[in-house]
């Protein structure tokens, strides 16, 4: 295992009835906010549940903080935090019960849990309405009372399952926020499960891409996002889908985003020299050119597409 690695797997696969959810894997991820992406059938919830210690691989094995799954599962969900994606609570309880009877299961004496809770609830935003029963709570509201549940006892990781799903966007910024709070300040880590990739973008620092319940991606953001060599963007003013026809027309390789930058395919000489020809010719002005990045929803579909995307 790596010397930075909190949670590692090596070779590890998992069959349900012929099944395979994981096929052989070998996983490091480090300290900060890791984003797990990948499409519905990926096998993102079964490594969750191998990580948690709730299923056993059927090979290979895996660690959480050097941890062994197999033998100290129980151990390491003292030492994570997990906010599932589906609602889990007791009817009947109010908010700060929920969380102080997460506490407790850790072994939290019931003051010392109360007050916890208490403190963990006004860290999340809750206010009176944490006297309130849990059935009566909206999607957001929801979400804060599993958040905090899961950090009351003050884990070193926290594993999060599609969290800001069904958050408006003053609730889904909200939540990011603390979570990148908590990385910088708690220097807790932080995998999260998404299929929100903005979310990813705006908050994590590393990116895993499952697909096929393989990993076809594990980098840094800041790999992701390095710039494409060979591309360029192109900023107009005017008519960007009128230059774009002219480019189509020229055969010269080219997308277009919504918001009307052109990003040319390639970059050689003559390529240029014609460009500038076609702007003249559609009436529009090149405001800027800049090196093209690959964006994170183009790596993830490379990835799933086992294509792979120009750094090229």
């Amino acid at each position: 295992m790596d010397s930075r690695s909190l949670i590692s797997l090596r070779g590890v696969s998992k069959t349900y009835r012929g099944v395979v959810a994981l096929d052989r894997i070998d996983l490091e991820i480090g300290p900060g906010i890791t984003g797990l992406l990948g499409p519905n059938g990926a096998g993102k919830s079964t490594l969750i549940k191998i990580l948690l210690g709730l299923v056993r691989p059927t090979t290979g094995s895996a660690s959480v903080l050097g941890l062994d799954l197999r033998r100290q599962g129980r151990a390491v969900r003292q030492i994570v935090g997990y906010v599932p994606e589906d609602d889990c609570y007791i009817p009947g309880l109010t908010g700060v019960e929920v969380v102080r009877f997460a506490a407790s299961l850790s072994g939290i004496p019931a003051t010392e849990g109360l007050r916890r809770s208490h403190e963990i609830l006004d860290y999340c935003g809750m206010k009176q309405e944490r006297y309130r029963t849990i059935e009566t709570y909206s999607t957001g509201m929801r979400q804060k009372i599993k958040f905090a549940a899961a950090l009351v006892h003050d884990p070193q990781i926290l594993i999060l399952d599609e969290p800001t799903s069904g958050l408006d966007p003053e609730e889904r910024e909200a939540l990011l926020a603390r979570i990148r709070h908590l990385a910088a300040t708690a220097k807790k880590s932080v995998l999260i499960s998404t299929h929100i990739l903005p979310d990813v973008q705006t908050t994590c620092e590393y990116v895993v891409i499952l697909a096929k319940g393989q990993v076809r991606l594990n980098q840094s953001l800041e790999e992701v996002n390095r710039p494409a060599s060979g591309m360029l963007t192109i900023s107009v003013l005017g008519e960007a889908t009128r230059f774009s026809e002219r480019l189509k027309r020229a055969g010269i390789a080219h997308d277009i985003s919504e918001s009307g930058e052109i990003r040319l395919l390639e970059n050689g000489r003559a390529t240029r020299e014609r460009m500038w020809q076609l702007a003249r010719e559609a009436q529009v002005a090149i405001e800027s050119l800049r090196p093209a990045k690959n964006s994170l929803e183009q790596v993830f579909l490379a990835a799933v597409q086992e294509t792979s995307y120009a750094d090229t």
